[in-house]
């Protein structure tokens, strides 16, 4: 950063201070990661001069012949990753990928089925303070109230009442796995499109760790973020017969120029994604969450559903009567970020919330492994059982820095060392 500290030192200093957070921190949130070094290459390149209106071979700005083989590349290789028919590239984030997806399928104020927020679901499958759930006529479906999984009869039941034109699966804080079959059959027993939105499970899909939605849904988004610990961005997945209308659906629908650098930078996820240390990095992944999930019910947390098949767990915290946001504060004091989070049929208000969402794709791209994990959750346990005695915290601070010093973050261990 040696240009930038010349040119806004204050900006470099607040830059270089959530380096050093990220650094002396463990990471669990489950919607974030650390990319390789090669995507933040990609990201800060040369293609942030450039504009690309339109599509390869179809600009609407001179000077794209190289561009236009980066996408290009780019979109072929999602397609082999997936096994999809087309693929969009340019969505800036997941919910523009949502966005758009919908506006390719359905016209404002049609019904649109999608899950719950405060069962798991995300703001753009319809939530009412979402463009998505103003823009459309949102129904939502729940989880049994018993299992905490996902109500298949409720679904079926709701599709047939309100004939939605779209049902969409996919989750933002749900452990188990999506039967995407049966969801198809649910959408074409009442004449609707099916749409998954996978942004949390995609490296795990692309692993070949998880049921692919790509053969059961007419279209699919995703991030390349999360699971698939790549670019900042969305993409889109359909048939052939929808690439045009998704397509329009972002350009000229929903978005102007495309964020070159990030699409470079998705092209490299995807070759990254086809390699054998990924899969072997998602199948860790899976190692680890389900390692955190044991021993935390092993500790006297109650785990939503019961476990997890995927990076992530929700953890109900009123046995021991403390609150979401009492507990993500209370372990962002020993350093260990998670986000307070709603359970199925929480008593408590969003701002509050009766649980903590814990992903583990973060720490494993630092290279945790089991044994590591056994520390966190202990950690955890005792931050969170002894959430007044303050004057343990400094204990627990220190066992975290051991922590991140076995496994430091884009430092050598000699400059991770300096800096814990």
């Amino acid at each position: 950063m040696n240009k930038l500290r010349i040119v806004d030192p204050e900006v470099a200093c607040w830059l270089e201070k959530e380096l050093e957070r990220e650094i002396t921190t463990i990471e669990l949130v489950a919607s974030e990661n650390f990319v390789y070094e090669a995507i933040l290459e990609a990201q800060g390149s040369i293609l942030t001069n450039k504009y690309a209106e339109g599509y390869p071979g179809n600009r609407y700005h001179g000077g794209c012949e190289y561009i236009d083989e980066i996408e290009k590349l780019g979109i072929q290789r999602a397609k082999d990753v997936f096994g999809a028919e087309h693929a969009n590239l340019q969505p800036h984030s997941g919910v523009n990928a949502n966005l758009a997806a919908l506006m390719a399928l359905v016209k404002p104020g049609d019904t649109i089925l999608g899950m719950n927020l405060q069962h798991g679901g995300h703001l753009s499958h319809g939530s009412k303070v979402s463009i998505v759930g103003r823009f459309y006529n949102a129904v939502a479906y729940s989880v049994n109230r018993e299992t905490e999984l996902i109500d298949y009869e409720e679904v079926e039941k709701l599709a047939g009442e309100y004939k939605p034109k779209v049902i969409i699966a996919g989750a933002s804080a749900y452990s188990r796995q999506i039967d995407f079959a049966r969801f198809r059959g649910i959408a074409d027993k009442v004449g609707a499109y099916f749409m998954v939105d996978m942004a949390h499970i995609a490296g795990l899909v692309a692993a070949g760790l998880h049921p692919n939605p790509v053969p059961h849904a007419h279209i699919v988004t995703s991030t390349t973020t999360k699971t698939m610990r790549g670019a900042r961005g969305g993409i889109i997945l359909c048939k052939k017969e929808f690439a045009e209308k998704v397509d329009k659906a972002i350009f000229p629908g929903t978005q102007g120029g495309p964020i070159l650098q990030n699409v470079l930078a998705k092209a490299v996820t995807f070759k990254i994604a086809k390699t054998k240390e990924f899969r072997e990095y998602q199948q860790q992944i899976l190692k680890n969450a389900r390692r955190m999930a044991s021993n935390l019910h092993n500790c006297g947390f109650r785990i939503v559903s019961g476990g997890t098949d995927n990076h992530l767990m929700l953890v109900d915290l009123r046995g021991l009567g403390v609150t979401g946001q009492e507990a993500e504060d209370a372990l962002h004091r020993v350093g260990i970020t998670v986000n307070k989070n709603m359970i199925p049929y929480d008593p408590n208000p969003p701002a509050v919330t009766s649980g903590i969402r814990i992903g583990l794709a973060a720490v494993t791209s630092r290279g945790f492994v089991e044994e590591d994990v056994d520390e966190i959750a202990s950690i955890i346990c005792d931050v969170l059982k002894n959430i007044k005695d303050s004057a343990e915290y400094g204990r627990y601070s220190a066992r975290v820095k051991d922590l991140c010093r076995k496994h430091p973050l884009y430092l050598s261990p000699l400059e991770a060392g300096t800096l814990l």
